[in-house]
């Protein structure tokens, strides 16, 4: 038998060497999964509030799938890159309304970076099977890492804060934010896969059904799950209802500004309170069992300011009811404390709850003498806050309120730990007067919508300038207010003492999703490494 070779040149009569991809067709190939990140990070803050419009996260999170599936960790990162800006850019744009545009860019391009490491691991777990369910759970631990670090964390833009009008809220009271969120991000890579398994099996005239079906599951699993989940939403009283008012006494003017001014933001919420009682005396409203003030409705200490103390006292005597009242004050060791104090008509401040979890860069500048160098607006907070240590749970007319203040709402250990103290109801008093009228105040409104099903409990938004609402523990909004407008609300609210799952459970659902993406990282890993392995 003789065996002839085949010269290099004959070889390519044979077989015609394929021509390069023109230029324009690679750069297209690089360009269009860019501006499909970008484009589908931007679809994604349209879904969250103060627009209604919460199923757009699936398609976004679908093409966010297409993007990265099969791609290398590379290319994932900046892929995942471009996602976060596009998500985080217009949804933090409250964050430079009163300090500039810079400090806006550079929390945005920190935040980014954990999506950027959520779409590396998104794209080294895109080959496993059933791969969703190990994306979803990627994203999850990014949503994680970004709550904790740096600076206590920033959990501003979690996937379940802009599905309070969806159908997976139900989710929130089986296994809290990351088991909504969890079931939001598979249900939307799920899609992607299914429309995927459609068009291969058009393609190739056959179906992989093992694949197809795990497809069609990773969709219909987590809307199932929601509907099976809706019996823990209840607003039926368990220990009976309260009568709670709230006060929105507005401000001066908007911005930072604001507090030079904080005298006269006190005498708003003193004499607004009054409107209340003579409103209560008129036979025009109920007479609320205790009243709820804002954050930050006394920036003058009353402890300290003896003028600050008697006005107070005198709202609190004119409605004849507790009142929880918002004051910044000073400890005698000198140091400053965002504290909520509850007031009684004959007793007076009773009892108070410090703020834990505060604001770096608002409450308080980490790093200020490194950062002093870059940006002289550190100087705006001259004095830190410092942290309490003690859940917050009130003790008004019989009634044991949990408080959660402002960005403590964003935390899911806040606003539970109220509840595993024995808080009947949540009261979450802000003030957004230092963002305008911009979205943020909608944004909070939604995840103290998303803990009020969380823990089956009434949660009240108390708020300087507005939005201020009451919210059952089916996360509807019974009432609210406009923005910039004194106003005052009076409702009858049910009471509730049983515990959630998601109340139960706490931090677990979280840790077990953390698990299993480390497991489906691990696996992608070994499988990558083997693969090299077995090319040489």
């Amino acid at each position: 038998m003789t065996v002839t070779a085949t010269s290099v040149d004959e070889r390519d009569q044979l077989e015609p060497r394929a021509e390069p991809a023109p230029r324009a067709a690679r750069i297209a190939r690089r360009l269009v999964p860019a501006a499909a990140a970008a484009l589908s990070g931007v679809l994604l803050y349209v879904s969250f509030p103060p627009r209604t419009l919460w199923w757009l996260a699936l398609p976004a999170f679908a093409v966010f799938g297409w993007c990265l599936r099969g791609r290398t960790w590379k290319a994932g990162l900046g892929l995942g890159y471009l996602f976060g800006l596009g998500f985080l850019l217009p949804l933090l744009v409250w964050t430079g309304v009163e300090v500039g545009s810079g400090p806006w860019l550079a929390l945005v391009a920190v935040e980014a970076v954990f999506i950027a490491l959520v779409g590396a691991g998104i794209a080294a777990v895109s080959r496993l099977p059933v791969w969703p369910v190990w994306a979803a759970a990627v994203w999850i631990a990014g949503e994680a890492a970004r709550a904790r670090v740096p600076f206590g964390g920033f959990p501003w833009g979690k996937i379940a804060f802009g599905q309070a009008d969806g159908v997976f809220l139900p989710l929130a009271a089986l296994g809290g934010t990351p088991v909504l969120g969890f079931a939001v991000v598979l249900c939307g890579f799920g899609l992607y896969e299914t429309v995927r398994q459609l068009a291969g099996a058009r393609r190739a005239r056959t179906v992989q059904r093992g694949a197809a079906a795990a497809a069609v599951l990773t969709v219909v699993v987590p809307v199932a799950g929601a509907f099976a989940a809706s019996p823990l939403v209840s607003d039926a009283a368990e220990d009976g209802y309260a009568t709670v008012a709230v006060i929105q006494g507005n401000v001066p003017r908007a911005g930072l500004g604001f507090n030079a001014q904080r005298r006269a933001v006190l005498d708003y919420h003193v004499r607004e309170t009054e409107r209340l009682a003579e409103r209560v005396r008129a036979g025009k409203v109920a007479q609320p069992d205790f009243v709820l003030w804002p954050e930050n409705s006394s920036d003058i200490d009353p402890f300290r300011n003896p003028d600050a103390r008697a006005v107070i006292d005198m709202a609190v005597k004119a409605i004849g009811v507790p009142i929880s009242v918002g004051g910044v004050v000073e400890a005698d060791n000198g140091k400053l404390y965002n504290e909520q104090i509850l007031w009684d008509p004959q007793k007076g401040p009773t009892d108070t709850y410090d703020k834990r979890q505060i604001q770096p860069f608002g409450e308080y500048i980490p790093l200020r003498s490194f950062i002093s160098n870059f940006s002289s607006d550190v100087d705006m907070v001259r004095q830190n806050f410092s942290r309490g240590t003690k859940p917050g749970v009130f003790t008004m007319a019989g009634t044991k309120v949990g408080l959660a203040t402002c960005y403590e709402a964003a935390f899911d250990w806040a606003v539970r730990d109220t509840v595993t103290h024995g808080a009947q109801m949540i009261s979450v008093p802000s003030n957004n007067a230092t963002f305008d009228r911009s979205e943020m105040t909608y944004q909070q409104l939604a995840m103290s919508r998303i803990r009020a099903v969380e823990h089956s409990r009434t949660v009240t938004v108390p708020v300087t300038s507005g939005v201020s609402a009451v919210i059952m523990p089916d996360g509807r909004i019974v009432q609210k207010t406009a923005m910039f407008t004194a106003d005052s609300l009076v409702e009858k609210v049910p009471l509730r003492s049983s515990q959630t799952p998601a109340t139960r459970l706490g931090v677990l659902p979280e840790a077990l999703l953390v698990l299993i993406a480390a497991g489906g990282l691990g696996w992608a890993g070994a499988a990558a490494v083997r693969s090299r392995r077995s090319e040489r």
